[in-house]
């Protein structure tokens, strides 16, 4: 998403979320980690826990083990961030309904069962334009330099290591290993990776990086317990790479296992303005279709203008 285009005053004012109207109750289960360290220990992002809801009807027991292991990874977009920051800026106000807070609320009802993780971003430049360049290089308003798997630095080195100190901060019994091989990875792990608008680079970086984890003995039985990745109305302020579109690098993601979900709004891939948005999102699922690949792929709100309270309604809608 770019604030810089296609947003007017008008959609701002009237911008309304369920979310902000309705009580929370799941608030109170949310735990706030401030600056979590990754694998270089300069290198810090905020996240934000929501731990799973063990009252629909199981036993205590029952609901923890069904549970422990299952962990759910969001990547916010521009603007958003931690509620009380939203207010202070008269931007964010307009956008507080998709805090952090309300969307790890909102991720919660959609994966019950499991752990929420929202990753803040380590920067936003004019309290605007998110940018997470723990995981990819970046520019100030975020745009990515995708590069190929690095055993150092990177997006899966940087993700380990955040979730496993996230997890011994949050007291989480048995807890993720920075590192090591399958011995390290706790029994039933799983993780399934959401990225919406911005925050869809640190997946594309994730794909980029796929083959090298993979081939790392030490960082492949971590990457294989990704299960699905969500993609939602991808979109950052450079003029290309929204969507990957390397086809080496799409094929090693079809043969991967994983569980690939794309969901998008005419805002992103019907702007005539950033043309190329929709165009590499086509690239992106045709290839991999083409390599055997079974993509899911939805366009919500087709029949309505593009608008930016849409683009923010596809986390509540996928």
């Amino acid at each position: 998403m770019s604030f810089g285009a296609g947003t007017t005053s008008s959609e701002l004012r009237g911008l309304h979320s369920p979310a902000g109207r309705d009580a929370c109750p799941g608030l109170q289960r949310l735990q706030r980690l401030p600056q979590v360290p990754g694998q270089v220990p300069g290198r810090v992002n905020d996240l934000l826990l929501l731990r799973p809801d063990n009252t629909d009807g199981e036993n205590d027991s029952q609901g923890k083990e069904k549970s422990r292991n299952k962990h759910v990874v969001f990547f916010h977009g521009d603007i958003q961030s931690f509620q009380e920051e939203m207010a202070l800026q008269p931007e964010g106000a307009q956008f507080v309904s998709w805090s952090l807070e309300q969307v790890a609320v909102t991720l919660g009802r959609r994966f019950p069962d499991r752990h929420v993780w929202v990753v803040r971003a380590s920067r936003m430049y004019l309290h605007k334009f998110s940018c997470y360049h723990n995981f990819v290089e970046s520019n100030m308003f975020g745009a990515p330099e995708h590069s190929a798997y690095s055993a150092k630095f990177g997006a899966f080195c940087h993700l380990r290591a955040l979730l496993s100190h996230g997890m011994q901060r949050a007291d989480l019994p048995n807890p993720l290993q920075p590192e090591g091989g399958a011995d390290a990875i706790p029994p039933g792990f799983s993780l399934t990776l959401v990225g919406f608008s911005k925050g869809c680079v640190v997946l594309n970086q994730m794909v980029y990086e796929l083959a090298g984890a993979r081939a790392d003995p030490h960082m492949s039985p971590f990457a294989k317990r990704i299960t699905d990745m969500f993609w939602l109305d991808g979109g950052h302020p450079g003029g290309s790479e929204t969507w990957v579109t390397d086809k080496l690098v799409l094929r090693e993601l079809a043969a991967s296992g994983v569980s690939i979900h794309a969901h998008v709004t005419p805002y992103e891939v019907r702007d005539p303005m950033r043309a190329w948005v929709g165009r590499e999102h086509g690239h992106f699922i045709k290839t991999l279709e083409e390599f055997g690949a079974c993509p899911s792929n939805k366009l919500h709100f087709e029949d309505e203008p593009p608008s930016i309270e849409n683009h923010f309604r596809v986390i509540q809608e996928f």
